[in-house]
């Protein structure tokens, strides 16, 4: 099974993953080992040993493992903003728009025809907890300008375009949008690991409900005031 061929930015790989079984595998299995012990932890020799290659073979894609970590973001991003369009169109009324694309943000995320090679909630687990990674770094300036973080900025801005036309005057809306996107990620993360920075309770069958419901809750409250 190939993954689905979303266009990634030449800039973080060498050679396209998707254009091979090899590359596939390197990308499939790193979503798990990351998933499993984390980026810190995760290496290119662990996952050589995982899919039985080597190290240089894994090289010949990818710069370095923080380059493997954006691609799987960026892969993730573009896939969100393909879920938007997907479940938006020719839906005209904006603040429908709106609640569809926070659902989308906030829900667990599950195998589709689009993910037949990617463990779809294991690539949003590590968006939980290794996002902020991507970007917090020294490069982060030139990685900017390689293009790496488009994918994630175009959710940003297609649902910010949304806030503008439900509150033209609302001064605020990549700022608000950014703070939401983020809070999605920041919240589980919490509920799970420091659960007094959050009021959502880490319970497998309710806390993605529970985050759909504050993300709405804060997005109508700043668009009303």
């Amino acid at each position: 099974m190939a993954i689905v061929s979303f266009r990634l930015t030449d800039a973080l790989f060498l050679r396209d993953p998707q254009s091979t079984e090899l590359g596939q595998k390197i990308v499939n299995s790193s979503v798990h080992l990351i998933d499993n012990l984390g980026f810190d932890q995760f290496t290119f020799k662990k996952l050589a040993e995982e899919i039985n290659s080597t190290e240089a073979s894994i090289y010949r894609y990818f710069e370095n493992k923080h380059r493997l970590l954006l691609y799987l973001l960026d892969w993730y991003w573009t896939w969100v903003d393909y879920k938007f369009d997907l479940h938006t169109n020719n839906i005209t009324d904006a603040r429908e728009r709106l609640s569809i694309c926070i659902k989308i943000l906030t829900e667990e995320k599950k195998d589709d025809v689009l993910t037949t090679a990617m463990d779809a909630n294991a690539l949003q687990r590590i968006i939980i907890s290794e996002f902020e990674k991507s970007y917090l770094t020294k490069q982060v300036d030139a990685d900017n300008r390689d293009g790496v973080f488009l994918p994630f900025k175009k959710v940003c801005h297609k649902i910010a375009q949304i806030v503008k036309e439900i509150n033209p005057e609302y001064p605020y809306p990549h700022a608000l949008v950014s703070t939401l996107v983020l809070s999605a990620t920041h919240q589980l993360y919490y509920a799970e690991h420091l659960p007094s920075l959050t009021d959502i309770k880490f319970q497998p069958t309710t806390h993605y409900s529970q985050l759909h419901t504050f993300i709405n809750q804060l997005a109508l409250s700043a668009l009303q005031s």
